[in-house]
């Protein structure tokens, strides 16, 4: 007979942290392992988890989510000193035998409860992994900053935690759907979720024998969780798809997170970018880029154009979209605008300039913002431009001291950019307007298409219409004018100007200044654009939003 899980009369209702461990009955564990099946997961995952931690130079290692012992196992073996720990001592005892019969390992193990880590396991460690999708088992905020809290003080200063979940985002948005490919690879079991809310994913696992079980889970979201690890003190959040550095949102069946503990002081630039915004400031400071996005991409102003006739300078259709974005706001001399990549300056020069206002230019790039300051003096504007080195995921303004935000192809340079919008709206005055621009999958864009694109920029997805709208919603913004103004048309048309004029001036001896293999890379990476947007996959257009109901 099967033990039966206790989840009471309404079984969607419990969503207490410590009812796991009554969740993981004898039986249930005594069928974790045909679930996992080890060969096999051993196969999908490959060598991602070792190598990793070599990469960090890690001896040490507590694996806070033993389970029956997967992880901890394959870390013994590959000569990791290795302690087990985990809240169920039904899991553990399996663990053990586990170990002996996987190598002869003999494992030192500890039950203990994450809330309270230090008090029942000793010792600090170079990495803390908690894998499994073991983390969605706590339900209170307050439960899971205080088990973050508690690995931090357990790792060593230079330490990392790893950290797996599932894809709850692709779940709650958009259904569930796996590849049952590298966590759960057993090919007799079915899993999947019963009830779904955004306090609750309840999973049901059938085993052949007809017998049924059921976990009761925290639907993490990925970028909630990367926030929460920030705000207990890690300092850099590197997130993988099943194993992969790049992937789009929907795709993933799990999200791997390794968080970095080594503190940085302050003087330390570097701690401010982080992730793909730490990507795209390394690529724009380069030599190879500055050189190219100045003579190539339009000058000054090296965002998306809008064209009126073919083979139309850049800078003129470059410039054209700045006019048409500013003839949309009431600027007067008082305002106050605040340009989120600047990029040169292109936009706060002629903002500035056309109506008197003062701008503050933030922007990743060092050498492009030296140029920038260097054009704002020639043209006796360093009074109103205000050039600020700094990353839009945390804008150094305080709150609501701005009244426009204004930007131009950059948001897709970051990783987190829920984060960017609440930066925003937290900067913005109510009744302020935002307004910008950005390079987006189309909302009826197919799964995958995108991954040259991605990869050639080093991104894990992309924005779209659809995603910034429902953001901006959320965050108490109102649309102004429909709230989007589409031009893919344009953004095609853009990247094949800029494809040619590169032939043109690669002809003309632009490759005495920009380096081969950039100008190979950069064409490449035009004509995957080019074709997104010809086959609808990829849109581009003017977003305008207010702060607030205020007219």
């Amino acid at each position: 007979m099967q033990p039966a899980q206790e989840f009471g009369d309404n079984p969607v209702e419990v969503r207490e942290t410590g009812h796991y461990t009554e969740e993981y009955v004898p039986s249930f564990v005594e069928k974790w392992d045909s679930l996992i099946d080890w060969e096999k997961r051993a196969e999908s995952e490959g060598n991602f988890f070792i190598d990793l931690l070599r990469k960090w130079g890690v001896k040490s290692v507590l694996d806070v989510a033993t389970g029956t012992g997967f992880h901890s196992v394959r870390l013994l073996s590959a000569g990791f000193e290795t302690v087990s720990a985990d809240g169920s001592a039904e899991m553990l005892a399996m663990a053990f035998e586990n170990g002996t019969k996987q190598g002869g390992h003999i494992l030192r193990v500890v039950q203990a409860d994450w809330r309270w880590l230090n008090r029942d396991v000793h010792g600090e460690y170079d990495a803390i992994v908690c894998l499994g999708n073991s983390f969605t088992h706590l339900f209170s905020e307050r439960d899971r900053r205080k088990a973050l809290a508690e690995f931090y003080a357990m790792l060593k200063h230079d330490g990392i935690l790893v950290l797996d979940q599932r894809n709850y985002d692709a779940i709650l948005d958009d259904g569930y759907t796996s590849k049952h490919t590298y966590y759960y690879c057993g090919d007799d079991v079915t899993v999947e979720p019963e009830y779904v809310d955004e306090g609750l994913c309840r999973m049901r696992y059938g085993f052949p024998d007809d017998s049924v079980y059921h976990l009761n889970m925290f639907p993490l979201r990925k970028e909630y969780a990367r926030r929460l690890m920030s705000d207990v003190g890690f300092q850099r959040i590197e997130t993988y798809g099943d194993f992969q550095h790049t992937y789009r949102g929907e795709q993933p069946d799990f999200f791997v997170h390794v968080a970095e503990k080594e503190y940085r002081m302050d003087d330390e630039k570097e701690v401010r970018y982080t992730g793909a915004v730490s990507t795209a400031r390394s690529y724009y400071n380069s030599s190879d880029a500055d050189t190219f996005y100045a003579t190539v991409w339009g000058g000054e102003d090296i965002h998306i154009g809008l064209y009126e006739r073919p083979g139309e300078p850049i800078a003129d259709a470059s410039r054209r979209t700045i006019q048409r974005m500013a003839s949309k706001l009431e600027l007067t001399p008082e305002s106050v605008v605040l340009d989120l990549g600047s990029g040169y300056g292109g936009s706060a020069r002629y903002l500035a300039e056309t109506y008197g206002c003062r701008v503050l230019a933030l922007n990743l790039s060092e050498v492009e913002n030296r140029r920038h300051k260097e054009l704002n003096s020639a043209r006796g504007l360093t009074g109103r431009i205000e050039v600020m080195d700094g990353s839009f995921e945390d804008i150094p303004y305080p709150d609501a001291s701005v009244d426009v935000v204004w930007s131009q192809d950059a948001f897709l340079h970051s990783g987190i950019r829920v984060q960017v919008l609440a930066e925003i709206a937290r900067v913005l005055r109510p009744g302020g307007r935002l307004i910008f621009t950005d390079p987006m999958a189309a909302d009826s864009c197919p799964t995958g298409v995108l991954q040259p694109i991605l990869d050639r920029i080093h991104l894990d997805d992309m924005g779209s219409p659809a995603f910034y709208t429902r953001e901006l919603t959320r965050l108490g913004f109102t649309a102004v004018d429909g709230g989007f103004e589409e031009h893919r048309e344009q953004l095609v048309t853009h990247y094949a100007r800029v494809l040619e004029e590169t032939g043109h001036q690669e002809a003309e001896g632009l490759a005495r200044k920009v380096s081969h293999d950039y100008l190979a890379q950069m064409k490449k990476g035009l004509g995957h654009w080019v074709n997104g947007g010809r086959n609808e996959h990829i849109t581009w257009g003017i977003f305008h939003f207010r702060l607030g109901d205020k007219g």
